[in-house]
């Protein structure tokens, strides 16, 4: 293999971008019967824990531009499993809450989406899995700043 394709294939960069990929893949694998997308697993959680939270707190407790998480509600919202509703007080902020639907949808995934969890760690001892888990907390909130969309723990500010 040539130097330069090795050096790419070694960058930290392309091999978190592939892990990405894989970790999506076996996720979407593992909740195909229920036709769920790590990302509007992540927003049913969210919604879970935090109720009527606002469309723009949902998108920073997740990472997410506004696109993306308008996106993702917009395909949740056609399915019946979250509403969105001008929030009390504030007609310009959106609030955004999991129906009926939604918290059973979001029941049923959590089998599916732990065994998807389980399978992408497999390949790692149990030791190496909590190195990995440290390492990307350790990565993620130290460059933080230099994320293109902020990062914002809900309840926190």
């Amino acid at each position: 293999m040539p130097a330069s394709l090795s050096r790419l294939y070694a960058r930290p960069g392309f091999l978190l971008r592939r892990a990405h990929q894989i970790s999506a893949a076996v996720f979407e694998d593992e909740c195909r019967e229920l036709s769920l997308t790590p990302a509007q697993f992540g927003v049913l959680t969210v919604l879970k824990a935090h109720p009527g939270l606002g469309q723009s707190d949902l998108a920073r407790a997740l990472g997410f531009d506004k696109v993306t998480v308008l996106r993702v509600l917009r395909g949740l919202e056609t399915r019946g499993l979250v509403t969105r509703q001008p929030a009390p007080g504030n007609k310009r902020n959106v609030s955004v809450a999991l129906t009926a639907d939604g918290h059973s949808m979001l029941a049923q995934a959590q089998r599916p989406a732990e065994k998807a969890y389980k399978r992408l760690l497999a390949p790692l001892d149990k030791v190496q899995q909590a190195q990995l888990v440290e390492l990307l907390q350790l990565l993620t909130g130290e460059l933080e700043d230099d994320a293109r969309a902020a990062f914002v723990h809900p309840g926190r500010k």
